[in-house]
């Protein structure tokens, strides 16, 4: 029913979907099981003998317990999880934490992590994090199905399991109000129309916040990048904790423009109903996230964490993303890619390459470049109702 729903609003909608260039602190969530019954139904437990799986099935099954930080948005980080338990009997926890949320927590644990893995946002927390030598580095025997290189750390640190693509999402109905035009590319955001009507994730916590950062320093260069971050600044009502944030919040109109991943926008239009929601990709090109799973270093249940990569790279985990309102492309040859993607004219190929490197090496330094420019220009940084830590 999805399926076709997602097609009749593409087809009805008036998407602006432009070429691109050439070719991803605050208060905690609550931390609860991922399914009541965590043995009922185990068929790992009858995995053949001699199958390459069965000793770390076996090692994991006798840890008998997993601890995840997830994030993804909490349904579908949820349902892994069950999922995960279901499989192999392993008792399996979660909570939801913003990647830079958990970016901090991991390095003021520094080595005794009280999370095991660490399942979707984007890459550039966990470049961070690998760079500081607080991931464990895992062989993964189903990486095989990872379609590009890029899709995982050169020292397998990390392995990706989704992308998706950075853009606007808008309220039509409060622009045609307003007697606006959206916006269709990044200089756009910077007219005074918009001023107060746009919103974006904080620099701070959020993966999709430092994305941005990247993508404007190496769009732009360095100074103009963020002179274009200060400048956009002024239109901007509020910076969210969540990179998802902005999109929950277009289809009711209290945000006008949010900027995000495109398929938390498809998630607002095909699971909560917000028809009035239009998805733009910046003409001039955009960037995409990698959205991501790792081993902690010092993981307390390493042989679980293992078999969580394993599951995490398979179908068993990735079909299930678009039942729980995921729409992001996924990155296995193996998988089925969400249709509802495509229903909406996105193409993960039609993105601006992306200089991994430089992120991972200065994404630090960048945020706080950033906020220390925003704070020279005016901006009150410390306001935590506009920067938004909870």
């Amino acid at each position: 029913m999805k399926k076709l729903l997602s097609m009749l609003l593409a087809s009805a909608m008036v998407l602006s979907l432009a070429a691109c260039g050439g070719g991803g602190g605050g208060g905690a969530a609550s931390s609860k099981p991922a399914a009541s019954n965590p043995a009922a139904s185990n068929p790992a437990a009858s995995t053949p003998a001699g199958d390459p799986m069965a000793d770390l099935i076996a090692a994991a099954q006798a840890e008998g317990e997993l601890v995840v930080y997830g994030s993804c948005e909490e349904e579908y980080l949820s349902a892994a999880c069950a999922k995960f338990e279901e499989l192999y009997g392993i008792k399996t926890t979660f909570q939801r934490l913003s990647t830079g949320e958990v970016q901090a927590k991991i390095e003021e644990e520094n080595g005794n992590p009280s999370a095991d893995v660490w399942f979707g946002g984007t890459t550039d927390p966990y470049n961070v994090v690998a760079a500081e030598g607080l991931l464990e580095a895992y062989d993964a025997q189903n990486a095989v199905h990872i379609t590009k290189d890029v899709y995982k750390h050169s020292d397998n640190m990390w392995y990706g399991i989704y992308t998706g693509i950075l853009g606007f999402m808008v309220n039509k109905d409060e622009l045609d109000r307003m007697g606006l035009d959206a916006p269709q590319d990044w200089p756009d955001l910077l007219d005074s129309k918009y001023q107060g009507l746009i919103w974006l994730s904080n620099y701070n916590t959020a993966g999709t916040a430092k994305l941005v950062i990247n993508t404007m320093i190496q769009k732009y260069g360095h100074d103009d990048g963020i002179q274009y971050l200060v400048d956009l600044d002024k239109n901007i009502e509020v910076y969210t904790k969540s990179g998802s944030g902005p999109s929950k919040n277009v289809g009711t109109g209290e945000c006008i423009i949010g900027i995000g991943f495109l398929h938390d926008g498809i998630t607002q239009i095909l699971d909560n109903g917000y028809g009035n929601i239009e998805l733009i990709i910046p003409s001039s090109g955009t960037t995409c996230e990698i959205g991501a799973t790792a081993i902690f270093k010092g993981a307390k249940h390493p042989n679980a964490a293992k078999l969580w990569i394993e599951y995490a790279l398979s179908p068993d985990c990735v079909n299930q993303a678009d039942e729980f309102g995921s729409y992001q492309f996924l990155v296995l040859d193996n998988a089925e890619q969400p249709q509802a993607a495509y229903d909406f004219g996105l193409d993960p190929n039609n993105v601006m390459d992306y200089d991994f490197d430089d992120a991972t090496a200065n994404i630090g330094t960048y945020v706080e470049e950033v906020m220390n420019a925003l704070a020279t220009a005016g901006a009150n940084t410390g306001d935590t109702g506009r920067f938004q830590t909870e």
